[in-house]
C-alpha cells in the first residue's frame, strides 16, 4: 500500500453529494416601483372584491335569467345553466303596454331630466350672490333632496288628494275650480285655452313635476360650485361694455356652465331611467305612468315570472345603453369644444 509523498496534494474520493437542501438564493431588492404596485394592489383589492359580488355578479345571474324558465318558486333548485331560449324576449316584447311603457318612460326620464336641471340652474342663478339668510336658504334648498322618499311621496299625495288636499281647495278658493281635480289617478285631463280643447297627461305630468321637485337640488349643487368659479373680471368688463343680464347669461355664464350642465343631464338621465320608487309610492304605475321599471317589479311580484323579469330588465339596460351611445355620438363632441 503506497502513501502520497509529503507536500503532495491530496485527492478527494468521488462519493454521493449530501442529501441537505441547497442554498438559499439571494432575495433581489424591493424596487421603490414594485412597493408602489404592491400598495396599490393592496388598496384597490377590496373595492375590487365589493364591485365583483355586488355587481358583476348579480349582472351576469341576471343575464343567465333572462335566457331560461325561471320561476320564483324553482329559482332554488336551479344551476347556473339551463334550459336556454329567448321566449322570455318574445314575452316582453309581445306583452300588452310594452312598447306605451317605453315611450312612457323616455318622456318621463327626459321631462325630469331638463326640469331638474333648469330647476338647479335658476335656484343657483337667485342665491349666487351674498344676502342676508342666503345660507339657511341654501340649507333649505336640499331638503327634497335629503328627505326619505316614503315622507315626500306621501306628503305629495295628501296634499294632491281630491278629497282633502290643500291644493285642490286653493284651487277652488283662489281660481274658481268647480271639480276637485285627480292629479295622481287621472290619465288624462281636458284643458280649455283660448278657446281650443286638448288632453294632457296629468299624472304623468304632476310624477314629472314630482321628480324635478325632488331632484333639483342635485343639480343645484353642481352649477352653484361651477358658478362660484367663475372670475367676476369677464362679469365686469361685459357690464362696463353695456352687456344686457341676458347678454351677459348667454355669453359668459353659459359657454362656462355647458360642462357641467352635460354632465348633469347624463347622469340624471341614467337616474330617472332606472327609476322605480318614487313612480311606485305616488301612483303604483297606473293612470298612465307605467314606466319600464315598474313593469319590472309586476313581472316579479304579480306573475313571479323571475326569467321574464330578468329579459325585461336586460331590455331596459340594452336601451340605455343605446340612447347614451346616440347622446355621445351627436352632443359629445359638441360638449367637449365648449368645455
Amino acid at each position: 500500500m503506497t502513501t502520497a509523498p509529503a507536500g503532495a496534494p491530496q485527492r478527494r474520493e468521488a462519493g454521493p453529494k449530501p442529501n441537505g437542501p441547497p442554498p438559499p438564493r439571494a432575495r433581489r431588492p424591493m424596487t421603490a416601483e414594485r412597493r408602489a404596485n404592491r400598495a396599490g394592489l393592496a388598496f384597490v383589492s377590496p373595492t375590487f372584491l365589493v364591485v365583483l359580488v355586488v355587481v358583476v355578479l348579480p349582472i351576469l345571474w341576471t343575464v343567465l335569467l333572462a335566457f331560461q324558465d325561471a320561476r320564483l318558486v324553482d329559482i332554488q333548485g336551479m344551476g347556473l345553466f339551463g334550459n336556454w331560449s329567448l321566449d322570455n324576449f318574445a314575452q316582453v316584447f309581445d306583452s300588452a303596454g310594452f312598447w306605451s311603457s317605453l315611450t312612457t318612460t323616455l318622456l318621463y326620464t327626459a321631462g325630469a331630466t331638463l326640469g331638474s336641471v333648469a330647476l338647479g340652474l335658476v335656484a343657483a342663478l337667485a342665491l349666487r350672490r351674498p344676502f342676508h339668510g342666503r345660507g339657511l336658504l341654501r340649507a333649505a334648498m336640499l331638503l327634497p333632496y335629503v328627505a326619505p322618499v316614503v315622507a315626500v311621496a306621501f306628503t305629495w299625495q295628501v296634499a294632491l288628494s281630491p278629497q282633502y288636499g290643500v291644493v285642490n281647495d286653493w284651487g277652488r278658493r283662489l281660481f274658481g275650480w268647480d271639480d276637485p281635480i285627480a292629479f295622481l289617478s287621472a290619465r288624462t285631463y281636458e284643458v280649455h285655452l283660448a278657446g281650443v280643447h286638448f288632453d294632457i297627461p296629468l299624472a304623468l305630468l304632476t310624477v314629472i313635476a314630482f321628480e324635478c321637485w325632488r331632484y333639483f337640488p342635485f343639480a343645484f349643487l353642481f352649477l352653484l360650485a361651477r358658478l362660484q368659479a367663475v372670475p367676476d373680471g369677464l362679469e365686469e368688463a361685459a357690464l362696463v361694455d353695456g352687456a344686457t343680464v341676458s347678454q351677459r347669461f348667454r355669453h359668459i355664464l353659459l359657454p362656462q356652465l355647458m360642462p357641467v350642465i352635460a354632465l348633469l343631464c347624463v347622469l340624471r338621465f341614467i337616474m330617472t331611467f332606472n327609476k322605480f320608487d318614487d313612480v311606485y309610492l305616488l301612483t303604483g304605475g297606473g293612470a298612465g305612468t307605467d314606466v319600464a321599471a315598474v313593469r319590472v317589479y309586476d313581472f316579479l311580484s304579480a306573475r313571479y315570472d323571475v326569467g321574464a323579469a330578468a329579459a325585461q330588465s336586460l331590455v331596459l339596460a340594452v336601451s340605455l345603453v343605446i340612447l347614451l351611445g346616440l347622446y355621445f355620438r351627436f352632443f359629445g363632441a359638441r360638449v367637449q369644444e365648449e368645455s
